[in-house]
């Protein structure tokens, strides 16, 4: 059996309401594995198991979120666990504590009206003095402290994001498109640019059964004597968005380029585009909506002069 043998393991424990589950939401959206509030005694059995049918195997960071409400939770207990896991087994485990000051905690509870998991019938600073007790063992034991006194949960996800991205995970997923404004904007799309300032092939009586994927259209296209600055100021707006979009943790961008009727203008661009994308490092995936639909004069509108 192929066993499980995550390259990184990283627990996740701290104070109630210091932002544990901003942590693991932000490590799932950067490809982690989260696994939150699993019962320490199924904690071999999880990575004893193999990994899904068609998954990437071991390759995945594993996170473990525990806290004082996970079933069997002993502090004393988790480092020795912690340690056995380290030198048994040769996982790379790493501990995230999540500190926060008292008065800082009882604010967040008081403005959220939520009762503090060890306070249910008392003042939420009760159940805080006896939480901070209870989990000094994994304070002193954890090889990463945040204090999120003062940070929000933005800053704390952006902290989070800059600390664990690795290669490979937290990078946005780019979609490039191309389509007809005809036939309606693609409601996925996060930047919609407009091709119809290019001059339009479909007027051309031999290049309008072609695609922005055949040589002479494209070289139609790009003879539009806007094509070469437009075109390339486009591509330098985007490899300025691009990285700020990834950074504040956007995990899907889709760009899409129109023209009318989305088989000449907008394809050949996209198609320049992308690769230009490429070269500088994303991994763009291309689709053009409308590639296959028909050509209509309707559709195109009077003959721009040329």
């Amino acid at each position: 059996m192929n066993k499980r043998r995550a390259k990184q393991i990283l627990l996740v424990t701290g104070m109630s309401g210091a932002g544990k589950s901003t942590v693991l939401r932000t490590l799932e959206d950067l490809g982690w594995e989260v696994v939150d509030n699993l019962p320490l005694l199924l904690l071999n059995r999880l990575l004893d198991t193999d990994p899904p049918e068609g998954s990437d195997g071991d390759d995945r960071p594993l996170a473990l979120g525990i806290g004082t409400r996970t079933r069997g939770f002993d502090a004393d207990s988790i480092v020795r666990r912690i340690k056995k896991l380290r030198d048994e087994r040769g996982y790379d485990m790493g501990t995230l504590f999540l500190d926060c000051a008292g008065a800082e905690l009882e604010r967040r509870y008081s403005e959220t009206r939520r009762r503090h998991p060890l306070a249910l019938d008392r003042p939420a600073g009760d159940g805080i003095v006896r939480e901070r007790e209870l989990l000094q063992p994994l304070r002193r034991w954890a090889n990463r402290v945040i204090d999120t006194t003062s940070l929000s949960s933005n800053e704390l996800a952006q902290q989070i994001r800059s600390t664990f991205s690795g290669r490979g995970l937290g990078e946005t997923v780019v979609s490039v498109t191309s389509f007809g404004f005809a036939r309606g904007v693609p409601t996925s799309a996060d930047l919609v640019l407009d091709m119809r300032f290019l001059r339009n092939p479909h007027w051309v009586e031999s290049l309008r059964p072609g695609t922005g994927k055949d040589a002479d259209v494209a070289a139609y296209v790009a003879g539009d004597p806007a094509y070469a600055e437009g075109v390339t100021r486009i591509e330098e707006l985007l490899l300025l968005l691009l990285p700020r979009y990834q950074a504040e943790g956007k995990s899907y961008v889709t760009i899409a380029f129109g023209c009318t009727g989305g088989r000449h203008r907008s394809v050949h661009v996209a198609e320049r585009v992308a690769a230009r994308l490429r070269d500088a490092g994303f991994s763009p995936t291309v689709t053009h909506r409308d590639l296959q639909t028909a050509p209509q004069d309707s559709l195109e509108g009077p003959p721009a002069a040329r």
